[in-house]
């Protein structure tokens, strides 16, 4: 017989991840190290969208765009972001998830986020767009790839990227990247 204590629901209030379960991109159930991670209470989160812990409304539209666009057979997500804290504060998240019907990707859902501060702080100013095509860069993607994902020539994403090589002061996108990380 398994002991009480270690139940689904404890499971969940400690797992050393942000975890979150979701409906139609609502919060519907958020855990101890999301609450902590996102600097809120649980009034705060629950029953709340998710659009308050993205940078602005345009990249929670975008994401979920995203999202709805990329998911596998089985559901599944996962990126890296610019993610806010409802104290303000900008941060770099790894996120991950899955959506319980693929063919609904928004009907629900459990997400899992990871504060990447402590390994990638986030120093720079930058635009909303290009938080996206940094973020992808990162990924590894090319200006091909990147425009695909985010319905955007590729030209468009060289000028971004462009844009943000003289912003950290990079020769070659390798450089960039490399900074983008240290940053």
């Amino acid at each position: 017989m398994p002991d009480p204590a270690l139940d689904y629901r404890t499971a969940f209030e400690h797992a050393p991840i942000g975890l979150v379960l979701s409906r139609e991109r609502t919060m519907v159930d958020v855990n101890r190290e999301a609450l902590a991670m996102f600097t809120a209470t649980r009034e705060q989160l629950v029953g709340h969208s998710f659009e308050r812990l993205y940078p602005t409304p345009a990249e929670f539209e975008r994401t979920g765009q995203r999202i709805a666009a990329s998911l596998d057979t089985a559901g599944r997500y996962a990126d890296e972001r610019v993610m806010k804290r409802l104290s303000g504060e900008m941060f770099w998240c790894h996120v991950s998830g899955r959506a319980l019907d693929p063919a609904r990707p928004h009907a629900a859902g459990i997400w899992a986020f990871e504060d990447l501060s402590a390994r990638r702080r986030l120093k720079l100013e930058l635009t909303a767009r290009e938080r996206e095509i940094a973020a992808l860069l990162v990924e590894g993607l090319t200006s091909k790839g990147i425009g695909r994902r985010l319905a955007i020539s590729p030209r468009t994403v060289d000028v971004y990227r462009a844009r943000l090589m003289r912003k950290v002061g990079a020769a070659t996108t390798a450089e960039l990247v490399n900074r983008l990380l240290s940053t």
